[in-house]
Order: structure tokens, then C-alpha cells, then sequence
């Protein structure tokens, strides 16, 4: 007699992701004092980098020169470089002015420390609430949106996994299924049908 075992898989959750309008009223609304939560939680989103990544970053992962962020010893405990975009340079720039740090980028209390990601969630949550964004959405969702958005703009998935630090492209793929705009600008075969036929043929008439 065989018995017959089901396993049941969990289903896969999407990640939640954040319009680029939301996201932009949500660095805006980054709690003070200065600007140390606007820049980490704009790093968060414009690099894609992970909470822990962002609280671990030092002045000097910051390579304005080739436009790059160092990113050390993230999980799995690969270093790799991601983008710097200008306006995030100019918001660190504006931030050093201000904070002056010395060792680690977002120093926490006492200095000798980085800031933890827990400070980091709660100012998400904060300025989320701020700019009255309601939703599921924490910290992290940050980082899935920056992936989307870069899906989205039509950038190799091979790309996006090198960015986001991914072994696997299984696990970047995840995004191609909420990239609305990706699904939104593909053409269904059922276009072509009335090329094939040169014309839509009028429908048949029914029996009388």
C-alpha cells in the first residue's frame, strides 16, 4: 500500500511596492532634526541597499570621483559597488556640511557606533506617516521599489541582481510580477491575430 504525501508550499508573497510619487513624499517628510534620515532613507531607495548596508556605510564608501557606493560585506558577505546619482550626491554633500561625520556616514549615540536599523525603520515609519502614506509597506520596501522602478525603466534583470547583491536571478525575478508598467507595455499576441488576417473579419450572423 503506498501512501501519497502532499506537501503544500507556502504561497509566495509579492513584495509590496511604492509609486515613485510616494516614495519621493516619503524621503520629503524624513523626520530632524537635519538631514541624516532624509540621506540614509534616500540611499535606502537609491541604491537599493538593505537597512543593515545603510547603517554600516562609512564617509569613505562614498566615491563621488566614479560615482560609486561601496558597499562592504553585505549579505553573504559580498562587497560590491552600486550607482551614485547626482542628486543623491548632493544630498549627502549637503549632509556632510551639516553633520560632519567623521567615521561611520550616519553615526548613531554614542558616535563610536553607526546608527541601528531599528532607528532606521522608525524614521521610515515616521515619515511615512508624515506624508500620509497608508499600506503595508517598511522600510524594506524601499529597496523592492527601487528594484521595480529600475524593471520598470526597462534595465536587464542580470543588472538589477548585481545591484541588489542577489546570488540567484530566481530571486531578482520576484519583481518582474509587480512591475506594472513592464506588463502594462507589452504587447498581447492578440495583436498580431489582425495582422496575420490583414483585417478584422466582420462576425458571423447568427442562426435566424
Amino acid at each position: 500500500m503506498h501512501t501519497h504525501m502532499q506537501f503544500r508550499r507556502q504561497p509566495r508573497r509579492l513584495p509590496v511596492v511604492l509609486s515613485m510619487g510616494d516614495v519621493s513624499e516619503i524621503l520629503a517628510a524624513a523626520p530632524g532634526p537635519g538631514l541624516k534620515y532624509r540621506a540614509a532613507l534616500s540611499i535606502s531607495y537609491g541604491a537599493g541597499l538593505r537597512a543593515s548596508e545603510v547603517c554600516n556605510l562609512k564617509v569613505g564608501d562614498i566615491d563621488s570621483a566614479r560615482m560609486l557606493i561601496h558597499v562592504e560585506q553585505g549579505k553573504g558577505r559580498k562587497d560590491r559597488k552600486v550607482m551614485l546619482a547626482p542628486g543623491l550626491l548632493e544630498l549627502l554633500r549637503a549632509y556632510w556640511r551639516e553633520a560632519r561625520p567623521a567615521g561611520w556616514l550616519f553615526p548613531g549615540k554614542p558616535k563610536i557606533n553607526p546608527i541601528s536599523a531599528r532607528q532606521l525603520s522608525r524614521a521610515f515609519l515616521t515619515a511615512k506617516q508624515l506624508a500620509g502614506i497608508t499600506g503595508p509597506s517598511t522600510l524594506h520596501t524601499l529597496r523592492h521599489s527601487f528594484a521595480t522602478h529600475l524593471l520598470e525603466a526597462n534595465t536587464d534583470i542580470r543588472v538589477i541582481q548585481v545591484l541588489l547583491g542577489h546570488a540567484k536571478v530566481t530571486t531578482t525575478q520576484q519583481y518582474a510580477h509587480v512591475a506594472t508598467r513592464t506588463i502594462r507595455d507589452i504587447v498581447s499576441p492578440f495583436e498580431a491575430l489582425a495582422g496575420i488576417a490583414g483585417q478584422v473579419a466582420p462576425p458571423r450572423p447568427g442562426p435566424e
